[in-house]
């Protein structure tokens, strides 16, 4: 069976994410899972190739070719981008950085619906720059949920199972909303939605190897709201969305508190979380295994993962040698989720 093609995005240029490809792209492993095609722009990943040293052969191309090869020091790179994007200011917010980010992404996911690419690993994106280079839009999740015509997603954190890790197929978490602020999070939670975040995680981690996925369910308030003292959300609406769960035949359990539940999970006891805001699941998560930690977008009709970890202007075209763990773990993910998805398209 052939290899699965992954597109690698470049994220923003002026952060780690074209020395994270550099890296990525000369190690053996990489090629032993995938054909990789970076989508970004051809000389920056160049110049991380001279700032490092590695050697890195970037064959610049318009179109993937039919029959595409893999060998390890060299990659394809898809630039469909503005020619400007080169000249962005390294370790800094910058218009044409944020817009660049867009174009690889929203490249990368054309090709990846209309089949010419297998799946997506992208790298960091700056959220700042994006606003300033006219994109409307929070971050990697609501673009492709847009460009992919999908209302139903989640942003969902995977740890892959270890020593400290211990529910054998890793341990994933969803959140009910995203990028928000919190005071706006009890307003927006919804049962529906939240309902449809249980079942989105339980059907990636049976994938991912959980049979049945145990689903535990946060609450909002501190102790589940104590009853109604510290709030009536949990009763109101997180509690219905379980019992709407369990009544699907999903193994779904809550609202627990959530200061308890991530270490229960964590110990075994469950295969997935659903947390009710970006922050409850990530802390956690990135005190966890924030160089493993891999983000997956539930719900789209491709795959969609990245390293958990942002643009990094703090150590971005220095000396300090890009970790890449977490995104060789992603495009691992991405390997595995695409091949359950041709799958399901052959049978």
């Amino acid at each position: 069976m052939k290899q699965p093609r992954i597109a690698l995005t470049m994220g923003d240029v002026s952060g780690i994410g074209p020395q994270l490809l550099d890296a990525l792209c000369v190690q053996p492993e990489l090629n032993a899972l995938c054909w990789p095609v970076v989508y970004g722009n051809a000389e920056v990943l160049r110049r991380a190739a001279r700032h490092s040293g590695s050697g890195l052969e970037v064959i610049s191309v318009d179109q993937l070719p039919d029959e595409l090869s893999s060998r390890p020091g060299a990659v394809y790179c898809i630039d469909r981008g503005r020619a400007d994007v080169a000249e962005a200011t390294p370790c800094q917010v910058d218009a044409r950085a944020g817009r660049g980010a867009y174009d690889y992404l929203v490249s990368a996911i054309d090709d990846c619906l209309a089949g010419k690419v297998d799946a997506i690993t992208t790298a960091p994106l700056n959220k700042e720059s994006l606003h300033r280079g006219g994109i409307d839009y929070p971050g990697h999740t609501e673009i492709l949920a847009d460009r992919c015509q999908v209302a139903d997603f989640g942003m969902m954190l995977y740890l892959p199972g270890s020593d400290v890790i211990q529910p054998p197929a890793g341990l994933g978490i969803v959140h009910a909303t995203l990028h928000t602020s919190i005071a706006s999070v009890p307003g927006l939670l919804k049962t529906d939605e939240i309902f449809e975040k249980t079942r989105l995680i339980a059907e990636l981690m049976q994938i991912m190897g959980a049979e049945p996925p145990r689903v535990a369910v946060c609450a909002l308030n501190p102790h589940a709201g104590e009853h109604g003292l510290f709030g009536d959300e949990e009763a109101r609406i997180i509690a219905p969305a379980v019992e709407r769960a369990r009544a699907s035949g999903l193994n779904a359990t809550g609202p627990l508190p959530a200061d308890t539940l991530i270490r229960r999970a964590v110990h075994g006891e469950f295969d997935a979380v659903v947390a009710m805001y970006h922050d409850q699941g990530h802390i956690p998560f990135k005190l966890l295994g924030f160089d493993q930690a891999v983000n997956i977008t539930l719900g789209l009709p491709i795959v969609r993962t990245s390293p958990s970890h942002g643009t990094a202007f703090d150590i971005a075209w220095s000396d300090v040698k890009p970790e890449t763990r977490g995104i060789m773990e992603a495009v691992r993910a991405a390997v595995k989720l695409a091949a359950h998805q041709k799958q399901i398209q052959t049978d």
